[in-house]
């Protein structure tokens, strides 16, 4: 039940990241086509200069968010490869006791 958790909590997280970086470049993208068409010529230089910041910026937000987004990925696939190792290292564990026990009756049977 707390993996499950742990799972939806992960996902709202993901999820808010990834619709954050979103947001942050479709506002960069309209602002690269606003300002390449219909503010061109209508922006002062100290305006353009503060504009293209702003746009730098949310470029900026957005790809720091991808950055997040990759190495929060990374760190859990890294524990599901974790989870997935003991896992079948405890399965063969239980395989080879069994097969000890096993084993150890048929030998026991014949003598």
């Amino acid at each position: 039940m707390s993996a499950e958790v742990s799972q939806n909590m992960a996902s709202d997280t993901t999820s808010r990241r990834r619709w954050f970086g979103a947001v942050m470049l479709l506002a960069a993208l309209g602002m690269l086509i606003c300002g390449e068409t219909v503010l061109k010529e209508r922006l002062g230089p100290i305006a353009a200069l503060i504009y293209w910041l702003v746009c730098l910026g949310f470029t900026s937000l957005a790809v720091v968010a991808a950055f997040l987004d990759v190495r929060a990925l990374r760190h859990r696939v890294r524990q599901e490869q974790r989870a997935l190792f003991e896992s079948t290292l405890k399965k063969i564990q239980a395989e080879a006791e069994k097969k000890g026990r096993q084993t150890g009756r048929s030998q026991r049977g014949r003598t």
